[in-house]
C-alpha cells in the first residue's frame, strides 16, 4: 500500500459550449481540449506540470503567485498559465531560461519572509512551497532576514509587531501565520467550495495577511472546521494537530464517511493501524473532495477508552455486566431467544437493523430475523426518519427513493426546501446548494424555523414560507392550487408522462378554493401573497427541485407531505432530467441502503412484498428455509406488543432505540419487560443499559462492505485496520443464527453483495470488484442500466404513469393549549449527529456540547428567561431540564432542540404521535410549557442512578500471587 496522491490539474476542468475543443501546442507538443481550459490544464492534460502556488483546480484560478508564467508565440511579456486560457493554434513554452530566471526570483521573495525550518516542520514530505523551491532550482536567498518580517518573534530586539502567534484554538487544526505566504487558497476555499466566508485577507501591502472572522482566533470566527482551508493550504500554515503529533502518513485507503447520507468518499491516511488524517478524495462521486467537521475530522471514536470490545452477558438488567468468550455470548443469546419462543411462540422475538452499518451486515441481520427467527419482525430507524417517503414516493413514481444525484443541483435554477437544513445535517450538499444560489439559482424555503439558507452569506432566500409547524400538507396544497388556478401546469408532461384520470382527479381537488392560500393563511400562518408569488417562481422559473428533511416526514401526515411534494413535481414538468426532481436527504450513512436491504417487516430486500409469493419462493430457494409471507411488527408495535406481554426478545443491531425513539418512558417501559435483549454496538448506549447480552461491533474504519446514500450512490466501504473486538458483523450474525438452528455463514462481505444482487433486480451488476474499477454506482444497476442509474424516471415513472394523489389536511391531534402553550420542533447540528454516541466522544464537544432549548425573545421575556439560564421543558409525556438560548431563528409560540445528548432526554418530551401510513413518530409537533427551574427533572435524577446502576461492569478477579 501507498499513499494516494490525487493529480492536481491546477484549475478546474472546462465545460465548453457545444463541445467546442480547441487544439494547440505546448512545449513542441499537440493537445486538443474544451474551449475555456486554462493553459495550465491543458499542460497538466499532457503530463507537463508548470509550477504554481495560488491555483489548485478545486479553485477558480488567481493568477497570484506569479510562478506559472508562461511564454506565447507571437505575444508579449508572460502570462500567468492559469488564468490564460488556450487558443486555436497557439504555442506555448512553460520552461526556458528566461522563465526559470523569473520564477526562481520569485520563489526568493518567498523564502525571504518564510521559516527555514523544514526539517521540523509538521508539513515536511507535503509541502508545495518546499516543492517548488526544489523544482525551480531555488540555492540561494540573497535578500536576508534583516528588513521587515512575519517570521521572528523580536526585531533589532524588540517585538515584532508584524508577526502574529500561532492560533491553536480549534481542537483539530492549528494555524501558524508566520508560514502564510497570502496565497488566498484558504480564503478562495471557505469561499468557493465551503460558502461560509470566515476567512479574509485583511490589511495591505506588507501587511496583508490571513484573518479569520474579525481577525480573531478561528474557534470564535464563523468557521464551521470543514477542512477546505486546511487542505487548500500548499505550506504548514494551516495543517491538522494529528500530524504535527504523527508526522507525515505513510500509506492510504479509500473508505466512505459514516455520519449522514451524503456519503463521503476519503482517503484514510495511516501509519501502520493509526490513523493520521481523514482527507476528502476528489473522484468521490458524492463530496468531490470536500467534507465537513464529522467526517473530516471526528474519527476518533473508532479508538475511544469507553469503546467495549469484549462480549458480555448478565441475567437481568441490573446486573453488572460479566465480560465472556465469543462463543459463551452467541449461545447464551441463542439459548434464551429459543427459550422466550418456546414459551411465548415463534412471533414473540424480532430485531432492528442498523442504518450505520454496511449493507452486507443489514442483509445479514434481516435474513437471520426471516430465516432463523422464523418471522417478519424486522424494522430500522427509517420507521423513525424516513419511512413516509418509502410510501408516498411508491405510491406516486412506483420507486421509494430520490430521484436525482447531487451533481444535478448543479443544474437547478429555483430550488424548493421544505422541513430540511442542509447546511446542518448534509453540510456538503448544503455547500454544494449554496454555490449554487451564489450563481443566481432562486430559493424558496418552507420551513418553521429561520434556517441559514434563509439568510447567510451571499445567500438570502427569495421566500421564507415559515409555516405553524404541523401545516406542511396546507402550504404544499395552496403551492398546487396556485400553480393550477393561474394555468402554470405542464400539460405536455401531464399528458405524456402522468394518469390522466389520477390527475383530473387530483386537478379538480386542488383547485377547490379551501386550498388557495388565502383560505389557508390563517391556519399555516403564511401571507397568502408569499404563498402564491412562490408558486408562481417555482412553476415558472425554469428547472425547479425539491428538497427536504425530517420537517417533513415526522409529522402525523409524513406521507401525505410526501405525496404532495411528488404532485407539485409532476405538475410543474419537473421530473426526469438535471435540475429537477425530488430529493429525499436522508438522515444516516446507510438508512436507503437498509431500507433496500429488506428492513421493513413487510418488505424482502428490494422492496418486494412478503405476501409475494414468486419473491419469497426466490427468498426461500436461496435460503433453504420456509419464509412467512405475513408481515411481521413495527419498532411502535413491538413497543407495544412488549408492554403488553405478547413480544419478549429483541435483537438491536447498531440503532439507540431507548434515546432516539420518542416517548423515552413508553420505550422504556417497553424494554423492562422483554426478557431477552441483545444489543450490538460500540459503546454501552441508552438501549445496553436494558440489555442481556452486549455484542461488540465494529467502526466504519474497520468495516468491508458498502453503503448506500441518499442519491442511490453504492459506495465501498474499505477497512483501514483490524476488527479491534476480533470479528466481522457479519459473522457475529452468521454465528447467532447458527447457534439457534438456521446454519448460516459467510465466507467473504463481498460474498454477501453477490447473494444481493442475484436476489435484487436494482442491484443486479453490483459487486465489489465493480464497485473498487468504477469508484460508485448509483441504483438502479442491471441489464436496463449496466452502469447505474443518476437521474430517474427520464422517459417514464418505474410505475409507468406518474399518479397523483389526493391530499386533504388533515390537523394534528397534537395542540397546544393553556397548559402547554409552546410547540416544540426538534432538529441536529452541524457538529453532532444522531444522538451523538460517536460524535460525543471527539473534540465535536467543543462546538457544541449539550442539547439547548432555543426561544423566542418574546417567550423568553413572558416567562422570566434569561439567556443561557436553566428552564424546565414539560410535555403531557414527561419534563427534562436545558439551558436556554433566546433565539430569532424561531418564531413567538415555537421552541426547538437537538437530541444529541442523552442526559437532556429531549424525546422524554415526544408523545407517541404518528404519521398515519407508516407510524413515523411527530418529533416536529409537541406541545410544551418552558419555566424557570434550578434542579435537574425527576426523569434527569432516574437517568443519573440508570446510567451508573445499569452499566457496570464487573472487575475480573485476579489471582492472588
Amino acid at each position: 500500500m501507498t499513499l494516494i496522491k490525487e493529480k492536481d490539474f491546477g484549475t478546474k476542468a472546462a465545460h465548453a459550449v457545444d463541445n467546442r475543443m480547441v487544439t494547440l501546442e505546448i512545449d513542441g507538443r499537440e493537445v486538443t481540449v474544451p474551449d475555456g481550459t486554462s493553459i495550465m490544464r491543458a499542460a497538466a492534460e499532457l503530463g507537463i506540470m508548470v509550477p504554481k502556488l495560488c491555483a489548485t483546480d478545486s479553485l477558480d484560478p488567481y493568477g497570484s503567485c506569479r510562478l506559472c508564467l508562461v511564454e506565447i508565440e507571437g505575444r508579449r511579456g508572460t502570462p500567468a498559465s492559469c488564468t490564460t486560457p488556450v487558443a486555436a493554434g497557439i504555442k506555448v513554452t512553460t520552461q526556458n531560461d528566461r522563465l526559470a530566471k523569473i520564477r526562481k526570483g520569485v520563489m526568493e521573495l518567498y523564502i525571504s519572509d518564510h521559516p527555514l525550518d523544514c526539517l521540523t516542520c509538521a508539513a515536511n514530505g507535503d509541502c508545495e512551497l518546499q516543492d517548488m523551491a526544489g523544482e525551480v532550482g531555488l540555492r540561494e536567498v540573497r535578500y536576508g532576514y534583516d528588513g521587515a518580517n512575519h517570521v521572528f518573534a523580536r526585531k533589532n530586539g524588540e517585538q515584532n509587531e508584524m508577526r502574529q502567534p500561532k492560533d491553536l484554538s480549534n481542537p483539530y487544526f492549528q494555524f501558524e501565520p508566520a508560514k502564510c505566504i497570502v496565497c488566498s487558497r484558504c480564503v478562495r476555499a471557505c469561499e468557493e467550495v465551503q460558502g461560509t466566508f470566515a476567512l479574509t485577507i485583511d490589511g495591505r501591502g506588507f501587511a496583508s495577511h490571513v484573518a479569520a472572522g474579525m481577525d480573531e482566533d478561528f474557534l470564535a470566527s464563523e468557521c464551521v472546521s470543514c477542512g477546505a482551508c486546511v487542505q487548500a493550504c500548499p505550506t504548514a500554515t494551516l495543517i491538522e494537530k494529528s500530524v504535527v503529533d504523527h508526522g507525515q502518513p505513510e500509506h492510504s485507503i479509500v473508505t466512505t464517511c459514516a455520519y449522514c447520507g451524503v456519503g463521503c468518499s476519503f482517503k484514510t491516511e495511516m501509519q501502520g493501524e493509526r490513523v493520521v488524517r481523514m482527507v476528502p478524495y476528489k473522484d468521490g462521486g458524492a463530496n468531490e473532495g470536500h467534507s465537513c467537521v464529522k467526517g473530516r475530522f471526528a474519527f476518533g471514536y473508532a479508538t475511544h477508552k469507553d469503546r467495549i470490545l469484549s462480549p458480555m452477558i448478565r441475567e437481568k438488567i441490573t446486573d453488572p455486566w460479566r465480560e465472556v468468550s465469543w462463543d459463551e455470548a452467541i449461545q447464551y443469546a441463542a439459548d434464551r431467544f429459543k427459550a422466550v419462543q418456546a414459551k411465548y411462540g415463534k412471533d414473540s422475538i424480532g430485531g432492528i437493523t442498523s442504518s450505520r452499518t454496511t449493507n452486507e451486515e443489514v442483509y445479514a441481520v434481516q435474513r437471520m430475523i426471516r430465516a432463523a427467527f422464523g418471522n417478519n419482525n424486522v424494522d430500522t430507524c427509517a420507521r423513525v426518519c424516513h419511512s413516509p417517503t418509502g410510501y408516498g414516493l411508491k405510491q406516486t413514481f412506483g420507486e421509494s427513493a430520490g430521484t436525482q444525484d447531487f451533481k444535478s443541483v448543479d443544474h437547478s435554477d429555483v430550488i424548493l426546501v421544505v422541513g430540511a437544513n442542509p447546511t446542518d445535517a448534509h453540510p456538503v450538499f448544503g455547500s454544494r446548494m449554496k454555490k449554487r444560489l451564489r450563481e443566481g439559482a432562486k430559493l424558496i424555503v418552507v420551513d418553521p424555523r429561520r434556517i441559514d439558507l434563509v439568510k447567510s452569506p451571499h445567500v438570502t432566500a427569495d421566500y421564507h414560507l415559515q409555516l405553524r409547524p404541523s401545516t406542511n400538507v396546507a402550504v404544499l396544497n395552496a403551492l398546487s392550487h396556485v400553480v393550477v388556478t393561474e394555468g402554470l401546469v405542464d400539460r405536455s408532461f401531464i399528458n405524456s408522462r402522468c394518469d390522466k384520470e389520477d390527475f383530473a382527479r387530483w386537478e379538480k381537488f386542488i383547485s377547490d378554493e379551501k386550498h388557495s392560500p388565502e383560505a389557508t393563511e390563517d391556519l399555516t400562518g403564511v401571507p397568502a401573497a408569499d404563498i402564491r408569488a412562490a408558486a408562481r417562481l417555482f412553476a415558472t422559473g425554469g428547472n425547479g427541485a425539491i428538497y427536504y428533511g425530517l420537517g417533513v416526514t415526522e409529522h402525523s401526515q409524513g406521507s401525505t407531505t410526501v405525496m404532495a411534494i411528488a404532485n407539485l413535481a409532476m405538475a410543474t414538468g419537473n421530473i426526469g432530467r438535471d435540475g429537477v426532481g425530488v430529493n429525499p436527504l436522508r438522515g444516516q450513512n446507510n438508512v436507503q441502503g437498509s431500507c433496500d436491504m429488506g428492513s421493513f417487516p413487510h418488505e424482502f430486500p428490494g422492496y418486494r412484498h412478503v405476501s409475494d409469493e414468486a419473491t419469497r419462493h426466490l427468498f426461500e430457494k436461496q435460503w433453504g428455509v420456509k419464509l412467512s409471507g405475513e408481515p411481521g411488527l413495527r419498532i411502535p408495535n413491538m413497543f407495544d406488543s412488549a408492554a403488553s406481554g405478547t413480544f419478549k426478545g429483541l435483537f438491536v443491531h447498531g440503532e439507540d432505540i431507548v434515546q432516539s425513539d420518542p416517548n423515552t418512558n413508553h420505550v422504556t417501559h417497553a424494554m423492562e419487560s422483554l426478557e431477552i435483549c441483545v444489543v450490538q454496538d460500540l459503546f454501552l448506549n441508552e438501549t445496553a443499559a436494558y440489555a442481556h447480552v452486549f455484542l461488540p461491533c465494529t467502526s466504519f474504519l474497520e468495516k468491508d462492505g458498502t453503503f448506500t446514500n441518499a442519491e442511490r450512490r453504492v459506495n465501498r466501504v474499505r477497512p483501514v485496520m483490524r476488527e479491534k473486538q476480533g470479528m466481522a458483523e457479519w459473522e457475529i450474525v452468521g454465528r447467532l443464527a447458527t447457534a439457534m438452528g438456521y446454519p448460516m455463514m459467510y465466507t467473504s462481505a463481498s460474498a454477501i453483495m453477490d447473494e444481493i444482487s442475484a436476489l435484487t433486480p436494482t442491484f443486479q451488476h453490483i459487486s465489489f470488484k465493480r464497485l473498487d474499477e468504477v469508484g460508485s454506482i448509483q441504483w438502479p444497476c442491471n441489464d436496463e442500466a449496466p452502469d447505474g442509474t443518476p437521474i430517474m424516471h427520464i422517459e417514464e415513472f418505474t410505475r409507468g404513469k406518474g399518479r397523483f394523489m389526493l391530499t386533504e389536511f388533515v390537523p394534528t391531534s397534537e395542540r397546544s393549549n393553556r397548559n402547554f402553550p409552546l410547540i416544540l420542533t426538534t432538529g441536529r447540528i452541524l457538529s453532532q449527529y444522531n444522538v451523538g454516541a460517536q460524535t460525543r466522544r471527539t473534540e465535536n464537544v467543543v462546538f457544541y456540547g449539550e442539547d439547548i432549548l432555543e426561544i423566542h425573545a418574546s417567550d423568553a421575556e413572558m416567562r422570566g428567561i434569561r439567556d443561557g439560564m436553566t428552564i424546565s421543558l414539560t410535555s403531557r409525556m414527561g419534563g427534562t431540564t436545558m439551558r436556554a438560548k433566546i433565539s430569532e431563528r424561531v418564531p413567538p409560540g415555537v421552541v426547538h432542540t437537538t437530541f444529541h445528548f442523552p442526559m437532556n432526554g429531549a424525546n422524554v418530551i415526544t408523545t407517541e404521535n404518528s404519521d398515519w401510513a407508516t407510524n413515523c413518530p411527530e418529533y416536529k409537533v409537541t406541545a410544551v410549557q418552558v419555566t424557570p427551574s434550578n434542579r435537574p427533572s425527576d426523569w434527569q435524577d432516574e437517568w443519573e442512578v440508570r446510567e451508573r446502576e445499569n452499566k457496570r461492569i464487573e472487575k475480573p478477579l485476579v489471582a492472588a500471587e
